[in-house]
């Protein structure tokens, strides 16, 4: 979680962040639906639409033999996540001979990480989701840094900006292995047809699209309540849109207060759909039950009978379809964030690989993820992307992916990274507290924004230390 005395406009994500480049990024996933469209003939097993078949990846790094060594890597990821990066894992185990087990974090990987090491039993390798995290960790002494395989592989196959993100004092830590746009909507094209819904592109737009298969029958939109960071999605996405590039900076610093009105407009936007109980599957109670997996399947599992219309989430939505047997393309298609302001909102995530134990064995498993044959076989299963630039997009199961990941990789180092995961831990990464807390009891009373503002800014105030 980045504090306020690193600067935000220090990062790739911050100022700097150009209107061509987002416009770049939201130009391609505007494309995305066109991407999706042909014969049945040319759709990939995977889902979507195959223009080839992927090619087999060269080894493009070399790794040391490691037999009778252990490593122990953690991850939040579950489900089909955990699913394709294990594939990862057991690909760098093949070539190196290492014994590799993978150890779920659960989503406060912060405590998680703390409470090994204070026990002794520290994982070799953690692959964190916040850079906030990243510098805590680096303050604490708890990182190693990148050794000379690893910075190669970096500085051959990413931009100046995802290396610094990954940086702390001049020294880098970290391996950015996945990265996202998190400003996607995914609908289920047989609900749309039935209702005769189509695609939004402005805020108005997508309300009146709700509302149309609303009346049609179907709740329109499924929301992930349970876990609190879809809600700060949600938020980030309607404030970046609406108060601009400039506002987002500062309040990801906390160089304006979470009581400011530009905060109040985009809580008041985003309750003209959590404050309406027949356009969220299940209602403001069920929205706050449902995982962001199962947000995603009862999109589009039985298909017109399903439990919703769309979902809005990043790119690694992708995954929970594919693992669901649905179509990526055909059955389920994607549109942008639709835009509050003049412009629909980018928004970044992404997790970075970083080494717990000064070990070969922790050293090469990043020299590893910093190539692009170990991001080839994520690319391949589909519910990620890679910021690494010299990953062939043949990789990528379908036009829809492909599309994604050239418009990351195109805009370089000019974009806005999650503000949560910018954010000191105890306010933007942990559940039952701060973002995640607050926003999850605003899902259910989106009456309440001053309220909520009043609580958001006490705990970043403390989180924030300013």
């Amino acid at each position: 979680m980045r504090t306020s005395r690193t600067p935000l406009r220090s990062s790739p994500r911050g100022a700097r962040a150009t209107r061509g480049a987002l416009a770049l990024v939201a130009a391609a996933a505007l494309a995305l639906t066109a991407a999706g469209c042909g014969d049945d003939a040319d759709k990939d097993p995977k889902g979507g639409e195959q223009s080839k078949s992927p090619k087999p990846l060269p080894r493009t790094v070399d790794l040391p033999k490691l037999d009778g060594q252990k490593l122990k890597v953690t991850a939040v990821w579950t489900g089909a996540e955990q699913k394709n990066f294990t594939k990862v894992l057991d690909e760098f185990a093949k070539r190196t001979g290492a014994e590799v087990s993978f150890v779920p974090s659960g989503d406060d990987m912060s405590s998680f990480v703390g409470s090994k090491i204070a026990g002794g039993e520290a994982p070799d390798v953690a692959m964190l989701q916040q850079p906030g995290v990243l510098k805590e960790f680096a303050q604490k002494g708890w990182l190693k840094p990148l050794g000379g395989e690893v910075t190669a592989q970096l500085e051959k196959n990413y931009s100046k900006g995802w290396q610094d993100l990954a940086s702390y004092q001049g020294k880098r830590y970290g391996v950015y292995f996945k990265a996202s746009n998190k400003s996607l909507v995914w609908y289920n094209t047989k609900i749309f047809d039935a209702a005769g819904a189509k695609e939004p592109k402005s805020w108005a737009d997508f309300l009146r699209t709700a509302q149309v298969i609303a009346d049609y029958g179907v709740p329109p939109v499924s929301v992930g309540g349970a876990d609190g960071w879809t809600l700060t999605d949600w938020f980030e996405n309607v404030y970046l849109s609406q108060a601009g590039k400039e506002k987002y900076d500062q309040l990801a610093q906390h160089r304006i207060k979470w009581t400011d009105p530009s905060v109040k407009d985009a809580l008041t936007t985003l309750g003209q759909l959590f404050g309406k109980q027949e356009l969220l599957a299940g209602g403001n109670n069920g929205a706050i039950q449902v995982t962001f997996p199962a947000s995603v399947t009862q999109t589009f599992v039985g298909g017109e009978k399903a439990k919703a219309g769309m979902v809005f989430e990043g790119d690694m939505a992708a995954a929970n379809i594919l693992g669901a047997n649905v179509k990526i393309g055909t059955d389920a298609k994607v549109f942008p964030f639709p835009a509050v302001g003049s412009d629909s909102p980018v928004v970044t995530g992404g997790d970075v690989g970083v080494a717990l134990k000064d070990s070969r064995a922790a050293q090469a498993l990043l020299t590893f993820l910093a190539s692009s044959d170990s991001a080839g076989i994520w690319a391949h299963e589909g519910g990620f992307i890679s910021a690494n630039k010299n990953l062939d997009v043949a990789a990528y199961p379908n036009d829809v992916l492909r599309s994604i990941a050239k418009a990351l990789v195109s805009a370089g180092d000019d974009f806005r990274f999650d503000m949560s995961d910018q954010a000191p831990a105890s306010f933007g990464g942990k559940p039952g507290q701060g973002e995640w807390k607050h926003l999850q009891d605003f899902l259910r009373n989106p009456k309440d924004v001053a309220g909520t503002q009043q609580k958001l800014e006490s705990d970043a105030a403390k989180a924030f230390k300013n």
